[in-house]
């Protein structure tokens, strides 16, 4: 724990880690795929963004869920269901080469994953103090990135030569099953004794708060706004880039191939392992806003014109693509406070501000596809690229807005200073009272 690294969650992390990477297989070549069996870029995308959408109304539910059922039923819930899908996609809707089965069963399959990973992030909001939440949150993150980003990109740019794309489909399915036998032998129960009492329709009414509070509190709305646009690119580009850098389709350059798309990408994701933890702790130690705003909005804008227009100038040239991805990368992972500012923003509520922030975790997995969906066949890939950096700048002013109360710090982000200002307050455990269940002190299969 003084690396912000709960010990009891461990189990948790590499669960998330292993789990994703089967999740994150497909990301790097899927729509490219797609686009090879004769369906246009903009069916893939939509495949993509109709994927996101169930997405957002998964992550939506999975905060309420999580606290009514119990994190870890509701892991295993999401888990199993991703598992029986990507088995109907690959034995069913992609040899039957019908779209409307495809864009179905694909689009379910996204309720699996936001279920998984961020009923976990309601585990971690019950067992971390507020004063080294935004670190635990970066270690996450880093789990999340180690598996879609550094895993899920660079085994496929390897299994494509060997097995090809629709191989390589099938060697997800091993990892999201050892991250579901983790989660059920390792990941410590929870239970919640308020909701254990509630009826139905007062449970229906608590899952509707991670909506409504959208609509009550006007800081969480701004934060939702933020939230969803910092991960547009990590969404949008896996759609984009592989046909934007590896064809000729929509004014594409082909500079490089499908595996060297690969391994930028999935070196963007090394990079935001290590930029999930050193945000994590520079936000608990020098403000989460003033952080996301310059390093994490500017960073990206930088960052995703960086990606087209590299290759426009300097053609296949792998070292700067890999240079900017440092930059997107960083940019990316300054956003890991997120995740503690929306129980920050609403402390009497919280398990319905972290529905609202996984509702608009989800909501950028249906952005960023969309963006590039509407946008590719009238602007193209540069309309595309401007759209997303033009975002990000809007996202730097609206921060200016969000003031949580940040232990340590006043409500503009400003370091208090005095004795015990940072010290007593960030020890201060989040209590229960009802919102929140308390872990269970041991861990159970």
């Amino acid at each position: 724990m003084s690396i912000g690294l709960p010990r009891k969650l461990l189990a948790g992390f590499i669960a998330i880690a292993v789990f994703m990477t089967g999740d994150g297989f497909e990301l790097t070549f899927l729509s490219k795929y797609i686009v090879d069996q004769g369906f246009s870029s903009s069916q893939a995308s939509l495949m993509f963004t109709m994927y996101g959408l169930m997405a957002a109304v998964a992550g939506w539910a999975s905060g309420v869920l999580a606290e009514m059922f119990g994190a870890k039923r509701i892991m295993l819930i999401g888990a199993i269901s991703w598992i029986c899908l990507h088995l109907v996609f690959l034995t069913m809707a992609l040899p039957s080469g019908s779209y409307a089965l495809m864009l179905a069963v694909y689009a379910m399959r996204g309720v699996g994953y936001p279920l998984f990973i961020y009923s976990f992030v309601v585990l971690i909001s019950q067992t971390v103090d507020p004063g080294k939440l935004a670190t635990a949150m970066g270690w996450f993150w880093t789990s999340y990135s180690f598996g879609i980003g550094v895993f899920g990109a660079y085994l496929p740019s390897f299994t494509i030569g060997w097995v090809g794309e629709y191989g390589s489909l099938w060697l997800s399915l091993p990892f999201a099953v050892a991250g579901l036998l983790i989660c059920l032998a390792l990941v410590p129960s929870t239970r919640n004794e308020k909701t254990e009492g509630m009826s139905a329709k007062e449970k229906f009414h608590e899952l509707s708060r991670g909506a409504t509070i959208l609509v009550e509190n006007r800081q969480i709305a701004l934060a939702a706004v933020v939230r969803v646009i910092c991960n547009l690119t990590l969404y949008g580009f896996p759609v984009i880039m592989p046909l934007y850098l590896a064809t000729h389709t929509n004014g594409g350059g082909a500079w490089f191939e499908v595996s060297q798309w690969s391994q930028i990408w999935g070196f963007q994701f090394v990079v935001t392992v290590f930029g999930n933890v050193f945000w994590g702790r520079m936000g608990d130690r020098y403000g989460w806003m003033r952080q996301m705003r310059w390093f994490g909005c500017w960073g990206c804008v930088l960052g995703t014109l960086g990606m087209y227009y590299i290759p426009r100038f300097f053609g296949g040239n792998m070292a700067l693509m890999c240079a900017d991805a440092i930059v997107l990368g960083l940019g990316i992972s300054a956003f890991v406070p997120m995740g503690a500012i929306f129980p920050a923003l609403a402390p009497e509520h919280k398990g319905a501000a972290i529905s609202a922030h996984n509702l608009a975790s989800g909501l950028t997995t249906f952005f960023g596809p969309l963006i590039a969906t509407v946008l590719i066949s009238t602007v193209g890939y540069s309309g595309v690229c401007w759209a997303y950096a033009g975002l990000y700048a809007v996202g730097s002013l609206i921060t200016v807005f969000i003031r949580p109360k940040q232990p340590g710090f006043d409500e503009r982000g400003r370091r208090l200073k005095g004795k015990g200002a940072t010290v007593l307050e960030s020890r201060k455990p989040l209590e229960s009272s009802g919102e929140l269940a308390q872990p269970e002190p041991e861990c159970r299969g």
